[in-house]
Parts: structure tokens; sequence; C-alpha cells
């Protein structure tokens, strides 16, 4: 029985990661056809039935799915009669069918999506840049700038993202909807760097498809993370001239970071001066020797924020992130990390011959 309901599971999810995702976000529920195996099992064994095939629309707005973000930056729902916002928190069962419920939940994250590609336009001021450039808007992706024309930064920081379903902006969908916009976007970290002087640049590796006259077609330059990100590097940063470079990189964007520091060295020995990992996922015997000397990793651990932990041979430094979940160690090690690129951004000046930076009165303290 268990492994019948696994199965079943495996066609429904199968099913949502084809789903598209523009415009009116739709699931549909497999049809009769290719669930008769599974679906006539199940009556048979346990009298478990299956709902008829149908197509289900969902809103394209918070409201629309009932929720809104508070003054805290809580998603809480919304009362139905007033359209105020109230105390309840996400609800996840909304139907009585597990696919269901999960198809509700993506298509609020794809709206979610939208929301906070908005809110850096919009509130934090922030420019889109398309990826490629010399495509039409709709047939590439984009990337977010503090400023319409990188030229000469004097300090830019860029950040990228994990794997999956999070796009420019997020670090964590769960987070967003679940805890808050603090902890699940990028949003400090934009706020914290504008603060300490840089100009910031966020990726937004996992966008890689445009649906082009009713086909699904990779973006060119961006097909997989790796290649947006070496796109990006040369169509936007090497072209801008920086005079330094910090990159903070989540998970999966930690194995992209590396890969990037395998292919242009002398960038990375050039330029950048500081890279802070939290909880990445990369192979350390894969790190460059270059990208140890300027690496830090902030990684799941029970230890008080930013003790320094043991590492492989090959490894950067690793510190805790002072959380024991993965998805939240880039907003709880934040002060550690920004800590970290000042001070190497000291080092890197004084390597420069430049004068070195006025001692911080006590209440300027990260």
């Amino acid at each position: 029985m268990r492994v019948l309901l696994r199965l079943f599971q495996q066609q429904q999810h199968a099913k949502l990661l084809a789903a598209p995702s523009g415009g009116l976000f739709r699931w549909r529920q497999a049809t009769a056809a290719a669930a008769a195996p599974v679906t006539a099992a199940l009556v048979g064994i346990s009298g478990i039935r299956m709902a008829a095939s149908e197509e289900r629309t969902y809103p394209t707005t918070l409201e629309g799915f009932g929720y809104g973000f508070n003054e805290e930056g809580k998603l809480r729902q919304l009362d139905k009669d007033t359209g105020k916002l109230t105390d309840r928190v996400f609800d996840y069962q909304v139907y009585t069918s597990l696919s269901e419920n999960q198809a509700h939940y993506e298509a609020l994250g794809d709206v979610i999506t939208q929301y906070v590609y908005e809110r850096l336009e919009e509130k934090e001021g922030l420019k889109k840049l398309y990826v490629p450039a010399d495509v039409p808007p709709e047939e590439a992706t984009f990337v977010f700038s503090t400023v319409e024309k990188l030229d000469r930064p004097k300090k830019l920081l860029v950040l990228i993202h994990g794997s999956g379903v999070v796009r420019a902006g997020q670090w964590a969908r769960s987070l967003i909807i679940n805890d808050c916009l603090d902890s699940g976007t990028q949003i400090p970290y934009i706020r914290r760097g504008r603060e300490l002087g840089y100009e910031v640049l966020l990726l937004n590796t996992n966008d890689n498809y445009r649906t082009v006259k009713g086909a699904r077609k990779p973006i060119r330059g961006s097909r997989n993370p790796t290649e947006h990100a070496v796109t990006v590097l040369e169509q936007y940063i090497l072209a801008s001239r920086p005079e330094s470079v910090a990159i903070v990189a989540h998970s999966y964007g930690g194995v992209v970071t590396v890969e990037l520091a395998q292919r242009f060295p002398d960038f990375f020995r050039d330029k950048v001066f500081a890279v802070g990992f939290t909880d990445s996922v990369h192979a350390s015997s894969l790190v460059p020797e270059a990208l140890k000397k300027i690496g830090r990793n902030w990684v799941t651990a029970k230890d008080p924020l930013d003790t320094p932990l043991t590492i492989t041979k090959h490894d950067i430094p690793r510190h805790s992130a002072g959380h024991i979940k993965h998805e939240m160690t880039s907003y709880s090690c934040m002060s550690a990390l920004f800590e970290f690129l000042e001070s190497r951004y000291a080092e890197f000046r004084t390597n420069r011959g430049e004068e070195p930076r006025s001692k911080k009165a006590k209440g300027d303290e990260l």
C-alpha cells in the first residue's frame, strides 16, 4: 500500500515540475489514463477514491490567495469580510489532497516571487538588468542592481542564492512564507551593503527558461546556474571594471562561486577580496587555493555564532552560523559575515598601499 501511494505521489510531483508558471498558475490533476494503474490498485485495496480529472486555476496576486505581509514582513491571512490583515499564519492544508495542497503552495510561491521582484524595484530602488542584453526582454532573464549602470564601483557585493525554486532576491521561499521577509529574502543584505558603501548585484541563477511562441526554450547564456553566473560576470561585472568585489553565496551558490573561481583565476586574485558562504554544498577538493585565503563558510551548528569549526585539508575555513537550520544560515550569520567582509576589505586596501580605514567607534559596531 505504501509503495503504491509513493508511486502515485512521484507521478504527481513529476507533473508539477513540468507545469508552466506564466500567466494564471495552473495545475492539472493526473488524467484517468495516466493514473489508472495506481488508482485502480488503491481503490481495490483500501477503497480510496481519486477525484475526477480537472483543471484548477490559481490567483496571480497575494490578495487573491487571501494573504498579505504585515509591517513586520510576516505573511498573514486576510479577513474574508473586511480584507484586513489578521494574525492567522499561512495554512498549508487547504484541500484534502496532498498533491493539491502542494500545487497550491507552489502557486503561492510563484506569486511571492513576483512580489519580491516588485518590492526590490519599488521599495528598495533596484534596477532590473537583462541577461543577455541583446534579446527581447521576454526572451531574457534578469538580475538586479543598485544602479542602472555599474561603472567602476569601488566596492561591489554580489549575492548568489541556492538551487531550486528561489529567484533573485530570495534565500529561502519557505522562510518568506513561514517566517518573514527579513530571514527569507536578501533585502537585509542589500540594505547593510549600501550602508557600508557597496553597490549590490543580485544574480538569478535558477531562471533558465522562457516560453516563446508556445515553446519552452532555454535562455541563451543562462541555461544553468553556472552559465548564468559566467554571463553576468562577463556582461556586467568585468565590463564595469570594479575596484573590488565581495561575493556572498548560499548553499548551491557556493558551487557556482567555486566554478567561477576556477574559470576566472586572475579576476579572483586581483579583484575579489572576500567570499562568504552560508552553508555551501561545494566539494572541498575543487576549491582553488586562492579561494581558501579569502573565503569563509558559515555552516549549521549548535555552537555560538562565528565559532571556528574543524575543516578538511582542502576546504575553506568553516565557522558556526549560530543556527541548526540550513535555510536560516544566511540570516543568522549576517552580522559576522559583514564583519568578515569589512576586515578583508581593510586588508585588501592595505595590501594595495592605500591608507587603512579609521578605527570604528563603539557605536558603529556591527
